[in-house]
């Protein structure tokens, strides 16, 4: 099995939809499309490689105001899959000659987060190795042997005994002592003193913003040139394990393997979401601030066609990256996008404004309710927190009356009501003598009414 058919679990896109109603209310349709684009990934890997390589993945464009879930149906896919996933926003971005970021940056960015993500696994499988290699030095440090050391980074175990062969008796004795003590947790509260790697990097070398990729460019340059020198620490014995497990790990990886994987995974299973797409659509109409726009598209066009990306960790291929867009599109619309790249976004869905009943239900059902959320939190202060079903529907009339009054910024606004609503008992929570509050209607009433009837004071506090 190759790394990316490990990545894409064969959900199908039942239950795929399934897993998103978990966390995310409504919207269907939008889980729809992003379930069977997903299950199309796994479909691909199925075939014969000649048909693979020419099944090209069906790019989405999400259209619907903020706050409805659009970049949280993206993250959770990506999330269900193992699957690197890189949220961006267009208008981050400016066309090649301007200052900025160029769009190259969002593969360069996803290509590292998933070697960060095949490089934790890896050090997952030799963290047994690692823990006992780190063991070894740690009891090195406490006590040192007689006889001269193995060379420095060398831990194999089998030469380890033969260099130990030759100790005498007693010293192996007290060693053992000292491995028992320190797995029964009796040395915890020596101080010991350890080499460790320390990354330097040249002062002054980087000075202008915006330049973060000649600045990485530069720190991979220079830790070739310039390796790590060994910096002594005096930690305590627990801090020491896991100082050189981590250590040890990253000596046991085998890089080139992390590598291939993490480029694999970004070609046959990564997910680019670029929020805000509407940014940038529109032609030209002069100078100014927005005279980058149709250039960024240009730009944006060669990566989600398919092209070839020089990143650091080697040449990425884009062919078959899920490219996910979305955008409210109140002004601008996806036809005002140059033909090129709409002809590449071939799904458009969009998803419809939040009524009462799912703001209701966002309170309530998912696992990670807003009103689960502050009832644990509190808990913590020793505070039992109870929602009334008339306060849960009173906070969603407010939420929608608020929303239709000013800026429409659908879910999000309950996290401000909610906010506003138990700020006093939040504040007062670690000195409050009553340990039960029982939040009803009335009491959503009293704390929100006067905010609620001046409009302008709406505007400024939800």
């Amino acid at each position: 099995m190759t790394a990316s058919e490990d990545s894409m679990k064969a959900l199908t896109p039942r239950e795929i939809v399934t897993e998103l109603d978990r966390y995310i209310i409504g919207q269907g349709q939008a889980k729809r499309m992003v379930a069977i684009a997903l299950r199309n990934r796994w479909r691909r890997q199925q075939l014969s490689p000649e048909l693979r390589e020419e099944v090209l993945p069906k790019n989405i464009i999400m259209i619907g105001p903020t706050g409805v879930g659009k970049t949280e149906i993206s993250r959770r896919l990506a999330k269900l899959v193992n699957a690197p996933f890189i949220k961006v926003e267009a208008s981050k971005f400016t066309e090649v000659g301007y200052v900025g970021r160029d769009v190259e940056s969002i593969i360069r960015d996803l290509t590292e987060l998933s070697v960060n993500m095949v490089k934790m696994r890896h050090a997952e499988k030799v963290q047994g190795r690692a823990a006992k290699q780190a063991e070894e030095r740690v009891l090195d440090s406490l006590l040192p042997p007689p006889a001269p050391k193995p060379p420095p980074g060398i831990f194999d175990e089998g030469r380890l005994d033969a260099v130990r062969a030759d100790l005498p008796d007693s010293y192996e004795q007290t060693r053992e002592k000292l491995r028992l003590q320190l797995h029964e947790g009796k040395l915890d509260h020596r101080l010991i003193e350890i080499d460790v790697k320390e990354r330097s990097m040249p002062v002054g070398v980087i000075s202008n913003v915006g330049m973060e990729d000649l600045e990485i460019n530069l720190r991979e340059m220079f830790g070739g040139l310039f390796p790590g020198k060994k910096k002594k620490r005096r930690v305590k014995v627990p801090g020491a394990l896991k100082l050189l497990t981590q250590e040890e790990a990253q000596k046991l990886i085998d890089m080139d393997e992390v590598l291939r994987e993490a480029i694999e995974r970004v070609e046959q299973s990564g997910i680019v979401f670029i929020d805000e797409l509407d940014k940038i659509a529109g032609r030209e109409k002069g100078f100014g601030p927005d005279v980058s726009r149709e250039g960024v598209q240009r730009d944006l066009l060669p990566i989600v066609e398919g092209s070839t990306v020089n990143t650091k960790h080697g040449m990425v291929r884009t062919d078959h990256i899920l490219f996910i867009a979305a955008g409210a599109f109140h002004v601008a619309k996806p036809s005002d996008l140059i033909p090129e790249l709409q002809g590449r976004f071939p799904i458009r869905v969009e998803l419809g404004p939040l009524t009462k009943d799912d703001f209701i239900r966002i309170l309530t059902e998912p696992r990670n309710a807003l009103i689960k959320q502050y009832i644990a939190l509190l808990e913590t202060e020793g505070i039992t927190l109870e929602f009334k079903p008339d306060a849960i529907e009173e906070i969603a009339s407010i939420a929608v009356l608020v929303n239709e009054r000013t800026e429409n910024i659908g879910a999000r606004r309950l996290f401000t009501i909610l906010e506003k609503l138990l700020d006093d008992v939040a504040f007062d929570a670690p000195d409050r003598a009553e340990k039960k509050m029982t939040i009803d209607a009335k009491h959503v009433h009293e704390r929100l009414s006067e905010i609620i009837k001046s409009e302008d004071l709406s505007r400024y506090i939800l």
